[in-house]
């Protein structure tokens, strides 16, 4: 039997990205609950200084996404307001 990969964040939000959300789900969009555990989880062994390479590699992948999503749902929020 194969052990399949979890999805990454990148995999996550592509999806969602991809399912055509209304400005509205874009604009209140958040991670699941067991992604931001991850990074809160990730964040913690980085200030303790215990991250292994795949986990800063798996920490900066959050980092891009979330800087991505940020400019993604100010815009959507414009775009809201532009239209109201």
């Amino acid at each position: 039997m194969q052990n399949i990969p979890a999805p990454s964040v990148s995999d996550i939000v592509t999806d969602f990205l991809g399912s055509a959300p209304s400005l509205e789900e874009i604009a209140t969009y958040q991670l699941p609950d067991e992604l931001q555990k991850q990074a809160h989880d990730l964040l913690q062994k980085n200030r303790d200084g215990m991250l292994s390479n795949a986990e800063q590699a798996e920490m900066e992948e959050f980092r891009q996404i979330d800087h991505l999503l940020t400019l993604i749902k100010v815009k959507a929020k414009l775009k809201l307001k532009a239209n109201s």
